[in-house]
């Protein structure tokens, strides 16, 4: 059993995987506290292709973050607070969403559609007054309104200068606004890009001046960023503007360091620990505003991936196999849902998973196979970048081989389409012990209607 769960990578922190372990029957279950969840006894009682949410890895992974900011700015003796802001744009669901808010994350939006879903929240009274609402992303009259709307109802909203006209806009906003900066750093992700379309760079933002109610200094450098030096010299580099900007900008207070802290997908190899990153975040904040003689600015962090990412699981069904002549993988295992639609960054930034047998861990005898999605489409597959996934044989598991994704919670519930017309995934909310549909599979009638048949 010791040796499955080393081989699989299940029940190891350093791989998000420390709640999960193997059952003595060789299904995958998730635990939490006293309670756990058999992933292969939900896939059959509830259908797959499925989706499982667990609330609580949000809330432990959430926390640590936090916690861990907090202990740091203590040892090194630093003066500014932490405030950490959910992107809403990893994923909007409400399970995500209020998960977060109830371990004191604070909301970073990029539309108008997601500010409107923080005002539903604040109407309802749904969170305190005191949460801070950051609004990133290019600013549209509609939600520039909204903005406006949300302050004068009091509402801690700062919106972000991205763009020269909202730069003119919201000179005559009552209230603390952000301006971006564009670093021009390059970093080891796949989301580097040579420009930037965001933000002003260093010498434009100086060149601005006095900025009525500048309160905070934002970047975003990528997203999974592969080593944590590129974490701590984006710091270093935004420090060197925000020192410049803040003699003509005395209420200047607030650094947002943005996203990009990378989670093990492929599980391959060990990645950084926050621990790590934010050590050194403080302890380089800490020397350069000593040296400078400056105040030491509040920090805010946007890392969403990193917190919602492995809070959830996708589990498909094999069907049938089919066997590949000369290649890498020996079979195709044909499953039940479709990787362009349910997992579309597969597809679309070639994204590797790790991917583990839901039921049948202990089984000796693997094959090497592709994995293909029942729409038409010849991409609809997972190759594992052209090498193969390990998985039992079908010969060996009675007709009732499923498979478990791992780290799906982010972004993949709101790039999901319906090519083909496939049905999303039931999603599954598995809370204390409970487990709850929070989103039924479309039937045909429902599907039609979204197309407008």
């Amino acid at each position: 059993m010791r040796n499955r769960k080393k081989f699989w990578k299940i029940g190891r922190e350093e791989f998000c995987t420390e709640n999960f372990d193997i059952s003595r029957s060789g299904d995958i279950i998730v635990k939490e506290g006293n309670y756990q969840y058999n992933l292969y006894e939900l896939a059959k009682w509830y259908g797959t292709p499925l989706e499982i949410v667990f609330p609580f890895i949000i809330e432990k992974r959430v926390r640590r973050i936090i916690d861990t900011f907090n202990y740091y700015i203590k040892y090194f003796g630093y003066k500014g607070k932490f405030t950490y802001c959910y992107p809403m744009k990893v994923n909007p669901r409400k399970e995500f969403v209020l998960s977060l808010v109830s371990e004191g994350a604070n909301i970073e939006v990029a539309s108008a559609n997601e500010l409107w879903i923080v005002k539903r929240l604040w109407e309802k009274n749904r969170f305190s007054s005191k949460i801070k609402v950051v609004c990133n992303g290019p600013k549209t009259e509609q939600y520039l309104a909204l903005i406006a709307e949300l302050k004068k109802e009091g509402l801690n909203i700062i919106p972000i200068i991205e763009a020269p006209n909202e730069f003119e806009y919201l000179k005559k906003f009552k209230g603390d606004i952000g301006v971006r900066i564009n670093l021009n750093l390059r970093v080891k992700s796949h989301w580097d890009h040579k420009i930037g379309r965001f933000g002003f760079n260093p010498d434009e933002i100086i060149e601005l001046g006095k900025i009525k109610n500048l309160k905070l200094l934002h970047y975003h450098v990528g997203s999974q960023i592969e080593v944590w030096e590129d974490l701590v010299n984006a710091v270093k580099k935004a420090m060197e503007v925000f020192i410049k900007a803040k003699k003509e900008n005395p209420t200047l207070d607030t650094l947002d360091i943005g996203g990009g802290f990378a989670i093990p997908y492929e599980k391959r190899k060990k990645l950084y620990s926050p621990e790590v990153v934010i050590k050194n975040i403080i302890k380089n904040l800490s020397n350069i505003c000593n040296e400078y003689q400056i105040e030491h600015p509040n920090i805010i962090c946007e890392w969403g991936r990193a917190v919602v990412a492995p809070a959830q699981v996708t589990i498909f069904k094999v069907l049938s196999e089919k066997t590949i002549p000369n290649a890498t993988a020996k079979k195709w295992y044909i499953v039940d849902g479709s990787f362009i639609t349910n997992l579309p960054d597969t597809w679309g930034i070639k994204q590797r998973w790790h991917i583990v047998p839901a039921n049948n861990a202990n089984s000796k005898r693997l094959e090497k196979v592709w994995l293909a999605g029942i729409s038409c489409d010849a991409d609809d597959k997972y190759t594992s970048g052209g090498n193969y996934v390990l998985l039992p044989r079908l010969e060996d598991s009675n007709g009732e081989q499923y498979i478990a994704i791992f780290d799906t919670g982010a972004y993949q519930d709101s790039f999901a389409s319906h090519l083909c017309l496939l049905s999303s995934p039931t999603k599954l909310l598995a809370q204390n012990g409970d487990i709850k549909v929070v989103k039924k599979r479309e039937s045909s009638e429902e599907l039609g209607k979204m197309f407008g048949w």
